[in-house]
């Protein structure tokens, strides 16, 4: 992408995280899943919102092969590159994710191309493995909805070693995983030669990981694993998914987390966003209300007290992404194979 010297907007600064590897990735991003994925009418909807949230202040996007927001996104890149709203698309950190269709040897290299394609980029930032399973490929162009009973077993070593591939070549700054539990962390971490996103001050050389985290579902286990691996996690669905097909009503319509919205003077998503935050996890939201993009950005000056992470901590714990990829035929027969027994996140 062109330079503009001297043109960019400054806007407030969102802290960054830094990794082993690339650039720091900034402690919030936008997420660009809409639903249903691919709808054509929706991309100048897209491209609106992260122009919108450019302006903003978000420097950080989340997308994904099967979102079929790649495009989209990299049309806006390109448009606030000539309008000088950043200098160069070097000033993003964006993710994109491996569709399960692709996940397989001889596969990886030519879905990171696509992805670059779309985007109009020579490199991501991090390229994540989307789920711990894979889908036998369609036929032809096909379809990426999930066929359950195409679901197969993942060869992880062999897609892992082409997403070191990926990484080698400079494809991808960094690699990670999403959607895995410790165990296929610690399967995962045992025959790694780059393994999956820390923190600089780590032993090891690892990336970040995504997953399901909000006031409901705190992954208490999981965060504790990856803070021992030095692994960064980043949570997706802070306010619990609206609009997904994994949403969980409770987290915006707690009694309890309106109550302490009331109290800080906040709204429930804000409540949400900084209590992901004060986990030390990066966070990814989506609205494409301007005036919620704000809101869920402006979450640096204040803190939640005590009282308030005891409250949340009281929770019922529930998973909203528990049984999407379990069939009789496939791999997981159960939501409990699929999470390894950690369904509950505490």
């Amino acid at each position: 992408m062109a330079e503009h010297q001297g043109r960019a907007t400054p806007v407030a600064a969102v802290p960054a995280v830094a990794l082993s590897s690339g650039k720091p990735m900034p402690r919030v991003g936008l997420g660009t899943a809409s639903f249903p994925h691919g709808d054509a009418e929706g991309l100048p909807v897209v491209r609106g919102a992260v122009l919108r949230a450019l302006d903003a202040g978000y420097r950080h996007f989340d997308t994904a092969a099967v979102y079929g927001t790649e495009a989209a996104l990299g049309d806006a890149a390109a448009e606030a590159v000539r309008a000088g709203t950043i200098a160069s698309g070097d000033d993003l950190y964006i993710t994109s994710k491996l569709w399960i269709t692709d996940a397989h040897p001889g596969r990886v290299l030519p879905a990171i191309s696509k992805t670059l394609q779309n985007l109009r980029m020579e490199h991501i930032d991090l390229f994540l493995v989307h789920f711990p399973v894979s889908m036998r490929p369609p036929q032809g162009q096909g379809s990426s909805v999930l066929v359950k009973e195409d679901l197969v077993a993942m060869d992880m070593e062999g897609v892992w070693e082409e997403m070191e591939e990926c990484h080698r070549r400079g494809l991808a700054k960094a690699i990670g995983v999403s959607n895995f539990s410790c165990k296929k962390l610690q399967h995962l971490l045992s025959f790694a030669k780059v393994p999956p996103a820390a923190n600089q001050e780590s032993h090891n050389d690892i990336r970040p990981v995504q997953v399901e985290v909000h006031p409901y579902c705190r992954q208490k286990k999981l965060r504790q694993f990856c803070k021992d691996k030095g692994i960064q996690l980043c949570a997706y669905s802070p306010l619990g998914g609206k609009g997904t097909p994994w949403a969980n009503n409770s987290v915006l319509d707690s009694p309890v987390l309106k109550q302490i919205a009331l109290d800080r003077g906040k709204t429930v998503a804000q409540v949400c966003m900084r209590w992901v935050y004060e986990q030390g996890d990066c966070v990814i939201t989506k609205s494409f209300n301007e005036r919620r993009m704000r809101e869920n950005i402006d979450i640096f000056s204040w803190e939640l007290t005590e009282e308030d992470h005891r409250k949340i901590n009281a929770l019922p714990e529930s998973r909203g992404t528990y049984d999407f990829f379990v069939h009789e035929s496939g791999p997981y027969k159960t939501a409990d194979e699929f999470w390894d027994g950690e369904i509950v996140a505490g």
